[in-house]
């Protein structure tokens, strides 16, 4: 896809905008940690980007856990919900929205938290988050499927008035890379530095940080 078609830009934001994966598995081994479990990589890199719901299944089922998905989550979202709004910005996150927003590029959320969840993590980040045109939480109407399903790009580009072939994505996560390329849209992964670059082997480019975005090469100018 030629980089100089780009008239969007979409953004993940778990992990990619804020640093909210820190918090996510803090709580996570404090759950877990009563069973004398261990939440690290091995298993946290099979949860990353999916849907709430799958990500707890994936968890009790590969630790065993004596409890439900549903029981995880009731405790998880309690003490998560505690710690959102202290979430910090990813480095250079700031800088290149206000960026993107001083050139007139049409910008968007594309996130999996729900709207509630959403407004937490930005209390302390509106005037940031106001720069957006549009933003696309996973219980938005027309986002019936999680990622790796393209619907919240789609949706996003959608809200933005922009042709999914000339939207980029930015993502942390395998399944979002999956999402963006159903969706047919280019994408940049940022991953943890602790995942396998062998993860994002489909995405049009694998950056350290958001620092690193060659705004001329994709988007021209």
């Amino acid at each position: 896809m030629s980089q100089a078609n780009i008239q969007a830009v979409l953004f993940d934001m778990d992990g990619l905008l804020l640093e909210t994966e820190s918090i996510y598995t803090e709580v996570t081994q404090m759950i877990v940690g009563r069973y004398g479990k261990v939440f690290d990589w091995s298993v946290k890199s099979h949860m990353i980007g999916r849907d709430s719901y799958d990500a707890a299944t994936y968890l009790v089922k590969a630790l065993d856990l004596p409890f439900t998905p549903e029981h995880y989550l009731e405790e998880r979202n309690d003490l998560l919900n505690e710690r959102f709004a202290f979430a910090q910005p990813k480095p250079g996150a700031r800088e290149l929205i206000a960026v993107l927003s001083e050139l007139k590029i049409p910008i968007a959320v594309a996130t999996s938290s729900k709207d509630h969840q959403f407004k937490i993590k930005t209390s302390k980040h509106k005037e940031w988050f106001e720069l957006f045109d549009a933003i696309v939480t996973s219980d938005h109407a027309n986002v019936t499927r999680a990622k790796p399903a393209p619907d919240i790009f789609l949706t996003a580009a959608k809200a933005l008035g922009c042709a999914p072939e000339n939207c980029l994505v930015f993502e942390d996560a395998p399944s979002g890379i999956e999402a963006a390329r159903a969706a047919g849209m280019s994408v940049i992964a940022v991953p943890d530095p602790a995942m396998s670059l062998e993860h994002f082997t489909n995405a049009d480019e694998v950056i350290s940080s958001l620092e690193k975005f060659d705004l001329a090469k994709w988007l021209n100018i």
